[in-house]
């Protein structure tokens, strides 16, 4: 029995420009295991943050098989994939894409409310998870109020607040200046394995990919 918490199979995407078919990807085979921590690394066009769209049940388009907690998602409808993206998946992009009229509490508390959670648990959650983030003193700033790395802070902990199986991170801390992305990056990582949740990361960056559990490269849709 498989016990990856992501597995790919024969993944590709390909399109059509100006007559001449592009393959973004090209069956691609990954396995993340049950917390495992996965640096994605790739120079820009190298197709990874197709690769996170594609296991993040974004878009459609793809061929091959998608397994997300040991269910295949590849071929689901709108609903199907919302409710699988809803129940397993956390998401970080490089921008923290915050909720500018939402305190950073009230940030972390929706995605748990849409979730099912009480309003009493929900905020707990968050103010354990922004604490551990070290922004205990921060819980009702708003975005414009927070700094680079706190906002990133906050995203951080807003992906986490449903557990997750699985955090996909497109370039988490590539908006940030190289001290405040290894701050942030390290907190990321404590918490992910605080948390048992698996990560499959995205990053161009050689010396934070080394600081994960593991590597995989993908140059020109290829996964080496």
């Amino acid at each position: 029995m498989n016990s990856a918490v992501l597995q790919t199979t024969g993944l590709a995407r390909s399109f059509t420009q100006g007559g001449e078919t592009i393959e973004v990807l090209r069956r691609v085979n990954l396995s993340v295991a049950p917390g495992e921590i996965v640096a994605l690394l790739g120079p820009s066009g190298s197709g990874k943050s197709t690769l996170l769209q594609a296991v993040g049940l974004l878009e459609g388009g793809f061929e091959g098989s998608i397994r997300i907690a040991g269910k295949e998602a590849a071929q689901l409808d709108a609903h199907g994939r919302t409710m699988v993206r809803r129940d397993f998946l956390g998401f970080v992009y490089q921008f923290h894409h915050l909720l500018p009229d939402f305190d950073a509490r009230e940030n972390v508390v929706l995605p748990q409310l849409i979730h099912g959670a009480t309003q009493r648990d929900a905020e707990a959650r968050a103010d354990a998870l922004l604490t551990a983030l070290g922004l205990g003193h921060r819980l009702t700033h708003r975005p414009s109020q927070l700094s680079g790395g706190e906002q990133q802070r906050v995203a951080v902990a807003r992906a986490l607040a449903n557990r997750p199986a699985l955090v996909l991170a497109d370039e988490p801390t590539g908006n940030l200046d190289e001290h405040t992305a290894d701050i942030v990056l390290a907190e990321f990582l404590r918490l992910v394995r605080v948390e048992g949740s698996a990560a499959l990361v995205a990053t161009h960056n050689e010396r934070l990919a080394a600081k994960m559990d593991r590597v995989v490269r993908l140059q020109e849709g290829v996964l080496q």
